[in-house]
């Protein structure tokens, strides 16, 4: 059948064959046999109270790879009374949507009858093609149900989120994991029951930590050792027969899998945690926290070169002159791993990462910043004091451009008591130094300033024919 014909395209009601992948022959097709979401699924919480009772909203579920959001799509098409079409985001045009919305439109009119489309990877979808079935969710001509591994607030217009619920979906934990992997061992019809496996508990729960959440990564993993070589299979004779088994242990699993492929998006909500974490485990002095994010990310194939930008706003922003160190350790950082390169360059960034994290931290300079973004907003473009001016022609010192300068060499100890800020704001003190690291030392320093500024105003007011 073709996507856009009368019938209703359904998932399956029934088992897949036995020629799927086993993710595929386990997927559940109840509640009672889904695994994991309880703050959804669970007796009495709001997704199973709306796909038990079939009255479904436009929906988004928003989670990572393998934790259940197709599958909750095919309950809901094997539970509705309504034609539940679905396609992927991927291979889907406007005209297509339209083709859709069109017959929805049709069943509507003719027959009454809901249309719920499911959308995978929703996130795939650019503006114009979201655009393009939005006055249909907001008539309600279908339902909606989105499934995305990405922020929806990232990738979603936010008028087609505001006529969702979006519910979130969590990565499955490693006893989930387990479950599941077991539930296909013992299953005959569906799994690998008739296999003759053996496998051991330290095993499973090797597959079920390596697959870090993700049930597909489970079982494709427990599919491949279960067909692998012949070393791995044994012969028995149990009763006088023989009968053929194959043994499933880590070293095998080791074999399989060869490396951790850590689940990262340089674009998507998973950089912006790791880096997030990153930054506060600094901010909050965390050293084993802090090496810890920064390797995870270099990990995970992060350009470490965006680290150590990262790593050098944090030494203005979250230490500033509290340590004036921090930002030469910081580009000192980027030097070695520019002269050394991976993997040995790595530990440059790693250093800088802890060093910054135990130095004395001060957001002083952020503060001011912000203060003084404030008043650039507030009074715009306030005119420059005439005694601080540029005075390089003769026109522009008669009209008092420099006039009244003070060199501060020409004084003892340098300073002198003038105003340099535009004379509306002229009082203002922006800089607030903290009792921390070195910034101690320059809060001593401006205490000192102000003391000589304040006996120079002293003496200039009592000057003859001062009043």
């Amino acid at each position: 059948m073709t996507l856009f014909d009368d019938t209703e395209e359904k998932f399956s009601s029934g088992p897949a064959s036995t020629s799927s992948p086993l993710a595929d022959r386990m997927r559940p097709e109840n509640l009672d046999e889904f695994m994991g979401q309880q703050h959804l699924t669970g007796p009495g919480k709001i997704l199973r109270r709306i796909i038990e009772e079939d009255r479904l909203v436009s929906i988004i579920f928003w989670g990572p790879p393998g934790c259940g959001k197709t599958t909750l799509a095919r309950i809901i098409a094997n539970k509705t009374k309504s034609r539940f079409i679905s396609y992927s985001a991927v291979i889907s045009g406007i005209k297509q949507i339209k083709d859709v919305m069109e017959i929805a439109s049709y069943e509507l009119r003719t027959s009454k009858r809901r249309t719920i489309l499911f959308i995978d990877e929703i996130h795939r979808f650019n503006k114009a093609q979201q655009d393009a079935f939005l006055p249909y969710v907001e008539n309600g001509t279908i339902i909606l149900i989105g499934a995305t591994t990405e922020n929806p607030s990232f990738e979603v217009i936010s008028a087609l989120i505001s006529r969702c619920k979006v519910f979130v979906l969590y990565k499955l934990s490693n006893a989930d994991i387990s479950t599941l992997i077991k539930r296909a061992l013992s299953d005959k019809k569906r799994g690998l029951g008739n296999h003759n496996i053996e496998i051991d508990d330290r095993t499973v729960e090797f597959i079920s930590e390596y697959s870090d959440g993700d049930s597909r990564i489970a079982y494709n993993i427990l599919e491949l050792a279960a067909g692998s070589d012949s070393k791995n299979f044994i012969k028995k004779n149990i009763s006088g027969k023989n009968e053929t088994s194959v043994k499933i242990d880590i070293p095998l699993i080791e074999n399989i899998i060869q490396k951790h492929a850590l689940l990262y998006d340089k674009n998507g909500e998973e950089h912006f945690n790791l880096i997030s974490a990153l930054h506060k485990s600094m901010r909050g002095s965390d050293p084993d926290a802090s090496a810890y994010w920064t390797l995870r990310m270099i990990e995970a194939g992060e350009d470490p070169l965006y680290i150590l930008r990262r790593m050098s706003r944090f030494a203005s922003e979250d230490i500033g002159l509290a340590d004036p160190n921090a930002m030469g350790i910081v580009i000192a950082a980027k030097d070695t791993f520019e002269f050394i390169g991976p993997p040995e360059g790595y530990l440059a960034i790693i250093e800088a990462s802890i060093y910054l994290s135990m130095a004395p931290k001060s957001n002083s300079l952020y503060a001011a910043s912000g203060l003084i973004q404030e008043d650039i907003k507030r009074f715009q473009s306030l005119p420059v004091p005439y005694h601080i001016r540029n005075a390089p022609t003769r026109l522009m010192k008669e009209i008092g451009y420099s006039k009244g300068y003070m060199y501060p060499h020409n004084y003892h100890d340098a300073i002198i008591n003038q105003k340099f800020l535009p004379e509306r704001i002229q009082d203002r003190t922006y800089y607030h130094p903290t009792d921390r690291g070195f910034e101690l030392e320059l809060k001593k320093r401006l205490e000192n300033i102000a003391r000589i500024k304040k006996q120079l105003d002293s003496e200039s007011k009592n000057k003859p024919g001062k009043q």
